[in-house]
């Protein structure tokens, strides 16, 4: 029983004095800038705030629906949570190499032996062998390879889950999108109708006209043509109109046309009301759910060096065995028909020609390009915010500038119209005016649409729409137990 008891005692000084080979993981430095380089004149400011239903700042009870649905439907996102749950399992079989393995096993065996074996009383005897046992076989990760192998698997799982809730960042914003777009062609299609009514009345009036003989037939082919430009916008918007509603049905995991019907008559554009939290650009770092993915990976990386390393070092191992033998089924039970084995063991490869050291480089070269992809990533993170803050704010100036310019443009039509039924101007006059209002009007509708779609890009780009309320965080927490 000593030498048993030093054994166990080796053992048990490897394990505590064990090592991790391999560097030790160290979060990249926050390198983000003090403040935003573009100043914050739409509306926005650096307040923090929370983002993870910011929709509901655009206070429109359908597009709250349709997210939610989008929520519990969107194929995208259950394929990510399957994802998450591949990586959930995948960490288990990875820690399942920090404890011993057993198998049990049973045989049974009829025996003859050869009559030409020359060996007396042997030569045609038959024989019965009943067992049954335990085997057990235990890795002691002196070098912590499995340790490593554990921490890369916490941290692809971690990188799982940051990679489900861009699914949802992005979801949400095509969600939104998509529902303004659809309401923003309705508005310019019932701009576009109201034209083509209006220039229906300059054609009705051209050919009294004409019919008198007051005007040329001139006027009333532009009139007509006129006409017909505005009339042909229809069914292009139509088409996007349409798209849009495609597009929203399947987002929500359904057939395309399955909100067509909800989404039939129009309705505004929403727009966002008070101020805009984009907080700091060091807030960003952490909201950003690509940026945490690729740190996640920076760190998987950088464990799986560790786990190549550990090959250049021997493998100690504890394999035992227990059982019952006999040469009856009832004899396994009767004494002395127990039998045991165990003792230490150790492997280590010591020729490879280069092989675990090649795959180390390779593992240093996987953990780099991870490091250029996380810095790749902040960087395209802080483009798309400042992007988005460029466009929000100069979107607003752009509509008001157009809203202005529709009401001088009405204005032209009617002070227009009436010169001409006067004599007192030509009828060119009447199309410029008309063919401005219907530009301009149609150009603020979609400018109505672009400063929505501009505000959804930019909480898209802060990171917002993943952060669970606490109530649904604990519902979740209770879910997955």
């Amino acid at each position: 029983m000593r030498k048993v008891y030093e054994v166990i005692g080796l053992v048990g000084v490897a394990v505590i004095s064990g090592c991790n080979v391999g560097p030790d993981y160290k979060a990249p430095e926050n390198k983000a800038p003090e403040t935003w380089a573009t100043p914050l004149a739409g509306g926005e400011e650096a307040a923090t705030a929370d983002l993870s239903a910011w929709w509901t700042g655009l206070n429109d009870p359908t597009l709250d629906s349709l997210i939610e649905r989008a929520r519990a439907g969107s194929l995208d996102l259950k394929l990510a949570e399957a994802r998450l749950r591949e990586a959930r399992a995948l960490r288990g079989i990875v820690a399942a190499d920090s404890f011993p393995t057993v198998d049990a096993n049973g045989d049974y065996l009829r025996n003859r032996a050869s009559a030409r074996t020359g060996t007396p009383f042997v030569g045609g005897t038959e024989t019965d062998l009943w067992a049954v046992g335990f085997d057990a076989s235990w890795e002691v990760d002196v070098w912590g390879r499995v340790r490593r192998g554990v921490e890369a698997a916490d941290a692809d799982l971690a990188a799982a889950e940051e990679s489900r809730r861009d699914v949802l960042v992005t979801l949400m914003s095509e969600v939104a999108r998509n529902y303004v777009e659809v309401r923003s062609f309705q508005r310019r299609l019932e701009v576009a109708r109201s034209n083509a009514e209006s220039q229906q009345t300059a054609v009705d009036l051209t050919s009294e006209r004409f019919r008198a003989g007051i005007t040329s037939e001139l006027d009333v082919m532009q009139a007509r043509s006129n006409l017909a430009t505005t009339r042909s916008r229809i069914p292009q918007l139509e088409t996007s109109r349409a798209a849009a509603v495609y597009r929203l049905g399947v987002l929500l995991g359904q057939e395309p046309g399955a909100v067509v019907a909800e989404l039939q008559a129009a309705a505004p554009v929403p727009q966002g009301t008070g101020k805009v939290p984009v907080g700091l650009p060091s807030e960003l770092m952490l909201r950003r759910p690509d940026i945490r993915e690729a740190e996640r990976r920076l760190a998987s990386e950088t464990a799986q060096i560790g786990v190549a390393k550990a090959d250049l070092f021997p493998r100690f191992s504890l394999t035992g065995t227990v059982g019952l033998s006999a040469d009856s089924a009832a004899g396994l039970f009767e004494p002395g028909a127990d039998f045991w084995s165990w003792g230490p063991g150790v492997s280590w490869r010591v020729f490879d020609a280069g092989k675990i050291r090649s795959n180390i480089r390779a593992q240093e070269a996987r953990r780099d390009q991870a490091m250029v992809q996380y810095d790749s990533t902040v960087l395209a993170a802080f483009e798309e915010v400042e992007n988005a803050l460029v466009a929000y704010a100069q979107e607003q100036d752009r509509r008001g500038s157009l809203s202005g310019g529709a009401e001088a443009a009405e204005r032209s039509v009617f002070l227009a119209a009436d010169l001409y039924k006067q004599g007192l101007t030509d009828f060119q006059n009447v199309l410029d005016a008309q063919r401005t209002l219907f530009d301009l009007q149609d150009q603020l509708a979609e400018s109505d649409a672009r400063v929505t779609t501009n505000l959804i890009a930019l909480y898209k780009s802060l990171g917002g729409g993943w952060e669970m309320p606490p109530e649904e965080e604990k519902l979740a927490s209770k879910t997955e137990r």
